[in-house]
């Protein structure tokens, strides 16, 4: 009777135990697939960009970041848009947590309460103001009066153009600007709708390439610091995920350094951006931009100077779409690129 109830009882814990285990293995395993799916959310950030050169560091980095299995860490996605109005909504929703924005749409966001912060710069240079090969325009003057393009108020492009014009003597009054999607300016511009356009690379170089266009002044040389692209991202991923965002900087600031290192780099840069996952444009239009000068638009120098920011608000306080000032630290967070340590491009 004794030994009955002992493997009774032996039994009853057996089966209990195994209770137990199978209840804990499911509870853990549940919270392990909970984990992974939460992790797989985690493993790719999506950045919105332009398919311009101003924005060519993003690929860059991106396709780098996603080669580099020595550290598992989160991939980035390059999500292409076409127009800046379209990364603006995307940020104010959240539908997007980072993107390459027009620095003083960024001031401009902030000041409406848009929790953004700017990171990083991702190039320097890289606008022109195109004519055709056939016109008599020569000096900056000869286009008042004239029909000139840029592709928005809030573009730097405009604030190049404004600092040619107070720089000549003139104000905005003396052309007759619009605003017109800079993809839609070399055509414009052959069918004589517009006597010049302003704007950022490669639709300079489109132009020119194909023979009917040149440029009138570049901001290589007119205005060596110009930046317009900046890596913006929302406040709450830097609160949420400090780390993601520093590594994103990283690869950014790598990619600046990689591209200005060497001309080879750069013809490699061609053929990655001009993928359909990415620029999907023309490669020779594109190694055109990096060639002819070689720094018609530059990366190495990433550094984010207030004195350049401050002087880029002035210049949209003038043209009145900056409203009031507002202060460098309300937009900057450069605590991200202080501690930046450029990642290896290996491609």
């Amino acid at each position: 009777m004794k030994d009955s109830r002992r493997v009774f009882l032996g039994v009853t814990g057996w089966v209990a135990g195994i209770s137990a285990l199978h209840m804990w293995l499911n509870v853990n395993w549940n919270a392990l697939r909970d984990g992974l799916r939460s992790r797989a959310l985690l493993q790719t950030l999506e950045v919105a960009g332009l398919p311009v050169t101003c924005n060519l560091t993003l690929p860059i980095a991106c396709v780098a970041r996603n080669l580099d299995r020595t550290v598992a860490r989160a991939n980035f996605e390059y999500k292409r848009y076409n127009g800046w109005p379209e990364v603006k909504e995307s940020l104010i929703s959240g539908k997007i947590n980072a993107a390459y924005m027009l620095a003083p749409l960024v001031m401009d966001l902030v000041t409406k309460d848009v929790p953004l912060k700017i990171v990083s710069i991702g190039h320097r240079s890289g606008a022109v103001i195109m004519v055709r090969t056939d016109s008599p325009y020569r000096k900056f003057k000869d286009l008042t009066g004239k029909r000139i393009a840029i592709p928005s108020r809030f573009a730097v492009d405009f604030l190049f153009l404004r600092k040619m014009l107070i720089r000549e003597g003139m104000s905005d009054k003396d052309l007759q600007i619009v605003e017109m999607p800079p993809p839609d300016m070399p055509a414009a511009l052959f069918t004589k709708a517009v006597d010049a356009y302003c704007t950022g690379e490669p639709y300079g170089a489109a132009a020119q390439r194909a023979g009917y266009a040149v440029p009138l002044r570049m901001t290589r040389d007119e205005w060596p610091n110009y930046i317009c692209c900046v890596l913006t991202v929302r406040q709450e991923l830097i609160d949420e995920n400090p780390g993601l965002v520093q590594d994103l900087v990283n690869y950014v600031q790598g990619a600046g350094q990689w591209l200005d290192a060497d001309r080879g780099h750069r013809t490699r840069a061609a053929e990655i951006s001009s993928d359909s996952k990415y620029f999907n444009q023309d490669r020779a239009i594109i190694q055109y931009v990096m060639d002819n000068p070689s720094d018609r638009v530059t990366y190495g120098d990433l550094r984010m100077i207030k004195e350049e920011f401050d002087d880029m608000m002035q210049l949209s306080l003038q043209a009145g779409t900056l409203k009031s000032p507002i202060a460098f630290e309300r937009y900057i967070d450069d605590r991200f690129v202080k501690a930046a340590i450029p990642a290896r491009i290996a491609l």
